[in-house]
């Protein structure tokens, strides 16, 4: 595809170029009776852009046809603003192979006026347009769709029984919901896969037809494809709806997607579990298969190598050889912490208490049930009444508080406040409840019971963009002590919300300020804020680059509203503050969750439940290796001794699995010099050291948080 290019506002002498384009030519060669009864006949050819009939492709060749002149230009506009001149007719794919070869061939989606469409669609004039990548988070949303969609086919071909439900893409990857009453096997995840193989082989075209909701109704019931009809009827009576065929599998599908099946490299199923229809444990159970895909061979060696240590770190599987924590069969959801877990939680929640001292906060604890009334008064008994438990007093109703929100506000209300004491800070590690389906509860990263490390700020309005910087600091200080990077997203204003267009203005401008004063980079997420106010998030990545939702900033103006807080301003009169809700940590459980992962269980000394092990080499070293135990506990060191009759070879390979960061191998050298074997946990042996300076090097590593 030729164009012409030209700056800004530039239109006038433009060459006009020849343009060369390649049809491929197809044909109907199986008419179903829905193509027919719209007035399709046997062996007719129809474009593929056109019209709403469904049938079986059958390429028929290319033919290449020239335009000597193009009459008829029109104007897009590039990312980098420069103009881009193309004949009417032209898709976005042509366009991308205009600008670049190589983009032609990479290009997964275009961006067009902020939203995604197929690279099949038609160029439309004066639209600002940005092609995506798989190097592009949202082209590898699209690219795995598409994979999905791959996926289904290859599952109808071998299992036409088959019922399908929902596939979309997903962090790293995509599933397909099937009901089918075969459970699938390893060694039918395996022919599937296969299957796959052969479909991105064929190279089919994906393309796009928009329907009615009653065509797609009908369509979809002659199919028997009963969740597809469920989902339609869903939708509002005048929904235009569009589905996505490639060769003979037909889909519901909004997309967008790739322009044909071969764009998928290679595709890779890693998995079989069961997914309740719609989330619902009151629907039936379906099965779920698990994939990824990417471009290249070695992208997919390289993921998978990474799947692999990710289990080897499931802080599930590591809480449970090192004795951290557990779920009960008698309380999904409900983590215990166990002896060695509780020194982890004990010092992350010390840390916590005694930076927010230093940044002058306040702490509270607030009850974990409160009044119905409280709860309609804040908002959560209309816009998260499903995610709250419940239960009658007195025969009042009481719920457990699913955030600590309201008790900060209560007791702000103990008392009449002066501007003078602004910024108000208010800190509480709170224990909340939120009911969570079983379906999506996962080990510490998903629970029903969790402590929020919240904090409330009432300030002036002239204090928001410093309080908001300042938590940010206090955000980005925490993160660096665990060796974390991160991302930020501003959340807008969700479709349910409380409060008028011009306060969510006000503190969305807020927020946009503070972050463009500190020089954040950040992504908008439309619609995604809390039901009282947009927020900053803050997406942590751990050391094999997963990303973790945990710190958030979110400004609130309608809170002190319905809780009627006011202060005495300058000039005496009553006034409301504007609040912060804040977390740094998110919760204790999933932040320790994180970190478990995020440091394959081999934590940090001054978070080490353990921190030194005392290894006797013989019985005849066990005075000695008491003494030296006991002088490092009166040190405040954290240790255990070893004096089991076994070899010492034994102990210290035990000693290294429980990933103690120091081991201490006393024999009768070090008994008779006064003197200590160090061990370092992925280093090896040390040499011999004196036991003072043992403690001063534990101390200044202690302190410094290595």
């Amino acid at each position: 595809m030729a164009g012409s290019t030209s700056g800004k506002g530039s239109g006038e002498n433009q060459p006009v170029l020849s343009i060369v384009r390649v049809h491929t030519v197809i044909c109907a060669n199986e008419v179903s009776d829905f193509f027919a009864n719209r007035g399709g006949t046997a062996g007719g050819s129809r474009p593929l852009s056109s019209g709403t009939g469904f049938f079986s492709l059958m390429e028929m060749g290319e033919v290449k046809v020239e335009d000597q002149k193009v009459s008829e230009m029109m104007p897009i506009i590039l990312k980098d603003g420069s103009v881009y001149e193309v004949s009417s007719g032209t898709t976005w794919a042509d366009v991308a192979t205009g600008l670049s070869r190589r983009l032609g061939k990479e290009a997964v989606a275009a961006k067009v006026d902020d939203q995604l469409v197929d690279l099949l669609a038609p160029v439309r004039p004066e639209a600002r347009v940005e092609f995506l990548t798989f190097a592009d988070e949202e082209g590898q949303t699209v690219y795995r769709h598409t994979s999905a969609h791959i996926l289904a086919q290859a599952v109808k071909r071998l299992f036409p029984e088959a019922k399908l439900a929902i596939g979309p893409a997903i962090a790293d990857g995509f599933y397909y919901d099937f009901d089918v009453d075969h459970p699938f096997s390893p060694e039918d995840l395996a022919a599937i896969e296969e299957e796959m193989k052969k479909i991105i082989k064929a190279d089919y075209p994906l393309s796009r037809q928009e329907v009615s909701r009653e065509e797609a109704i009908a369509l979809f019931q002659e199919k028997g494809e009963d969740y597809k009809v469920e989902l339609i009827r869903d939708l509002p009576e005048d929904a235009q709806v569009s589905v996505y065929q490639q060769g003979e599998f037909v889909d519901l599908c909004l997309g967008p997607h790739l322009p044909a099946t071969g764009r998928v490299g290679v595709v890779k199923l890693l998995s079989v579990a069961g997914a309740y229809w719609k989330g619902s444990e009151q629907n039936k159970m379906l099965q779920r298969i698990y994939g990824t895909s990417f471009p290249k061979k070695k992208n997919l060696d390289e993921y998978l190598a990474l799947l692999e240590e990710a289990k080897r770190r499931d802080h599930r599987k590591l809480g449970k050889e090192l004795d951290l924590f557990g779920i009960a069969e008698e309380g999904p959801g409900f983590p215990f912490f166990y002896p060695k877990g509780m020194i982890i939680r004990t010092e992350l929640e010390n840390y916590w208490r005694a930076e927010h001292r230093k940044n002058g906060y306040l702490e509270i604890k607030s009850p974990v049930v409160l009044s119905r009334e409280l709860w309609e008064r804040s908002g959560h008994w209309d816009h998260y009444k499903e995610n709250m438990y419940f239960l009658k007093i007195d025969e009042q109703d009481y719920a457990v508080k699913p955030m600590n929100c309201p008790g900060a506000m209560i007791y702000y209300n103990t008392r009449t406040h002066s501007y003078r004491e602004f910024p108000l800070r208010i800190a509480e590690l709170g224990l909340v409840h939120r009911h969570e389906r079983s379906g999506v509860l996962h080990g510490l990263m998903r629970v029903r019971c969790f402590t929020q490390d919240d904090a409330h700020i009432f300030m002036l309005p002239e204090q928001i963009t410093d309080e908001i910087m300042g938590v940010m600091d206090l955000i980005d200080s925490f993160y660096n002590t665990f060796g974390f990077s991160y991302r930020v997203e501003l959340s807008t204003k969700p479709e349910k919300a409380m409060g008028s267009d011009e306060i969510w203005e006000t503190a969305t401008n807020a927020l946009i300020e503070a972050l463009q004063i500190k020089g954040i980079p950040y992504q908008v997420n439309e619609g995604d804020g809390a039901f009282y106010g947009p927020k900053i998030d803050f997406h942590l990545k751990d050391s094999l680059g997963r990303s973790w939702q945990c710190g958030t900033i979110q400004l609130d103006f309608v809170n002190p509203e319905n809780f009627d807080l006011t202060y005495i301003s300058d000039d005496g009169t009553k006034k409301r503050p504007v609040m912060i809700h804040r977390v740094v940590f998110g919760s204790i459980e999933r932040f320790l969750g994180i970190l478990t992962e995020h440091y394959g269980g081999a934590f940090p000394l001054w978070l080490a439940p353990v921190q030194v092990k005392v290894i006797t080499v013989a019985s005849r070293h066990v005075d000695y290796a008491a003494s030296v135990a006991h002088q490092l506990e009166l040190e405040g060191i954290r240790v255990e001794v070893d004096e089991r009759n076994e070899r010492v070879g034994y102990k210290i390979r035990e000693g290294e699995l429980e990933k103690v960061p120091y081991l201490l191998v006393l024999g009768d050298q070090e008994v008779e010099s006064e003197m200590i074997r160090v061990r370092k946990r992925g280093a090896g042996d040390q040499g011999t050291a004196s036991l003072p300076e043992f403690v001063a090097n534990l101390k200044e590593e202690i302190e410094q948080k290595r």
